[in-house]
């Protein structure tokens, strides 16, 4: 993953923002939308695009373009600086390689002792029982 052409390979669009901001906020495109090509990129290799196209599937439309948007701030910088940053993230995120579970048993001991305080609680309930009268 090539950090920089990736960041060159982004595009960002501004919009107009809902939210505090009174009168500013219809005058203003402060909302970020950042879009990102994932088949077209020139900073990712074969093996990352794929396994990106596989972990972001509900997140990519369908001609594979990321898109991540951010109107937190009231500032169109600062909601740059954000989006770029959640990216990255998410990026970082879904490359790395899960290690495989590897399948374990409880030991003999922990089941032994697992039964017997089974069987301590079943005894402590039966004795809260009335006896039986025949």
């Amino acid at each position: 993953m090539n950090q920089e052409t990736l960041l060159n390979e982004l595009t960002f669009k501004a919009t107009r923002s809902s939210g505090a901001g009174g009168q500013h906020v219809n005058k203003v495109s402060s909302r970020i939308e950042l879009s990102f090509d994932l088949q077209n990129s020139q900073g990712l290799s074969e093996d990352e695009k794929t396994r990106l196209q596989e972990k972001l599937a509900s997140r990519l439309t369908k001609e594979g373009i990321l898109i991540l948007s951010c109107s937190e701030s009231r500032s169109q910088h600062r909601n740059k600086s954000i989006v770029i940053e959640r990216f990255l993230e998410v990026i970082k995120e879904n490359l790395k390689v899960r290690k495989p579970r590897k399948k374990s048993k409880p030991s003999k001991g922990a089941i032994e002792k697992r039964l017997k305080s089974k069987k301590n609680n079943a005894l402590k309930k039966a004795n809260r029982k009335p006896p039986k009268i025949n």
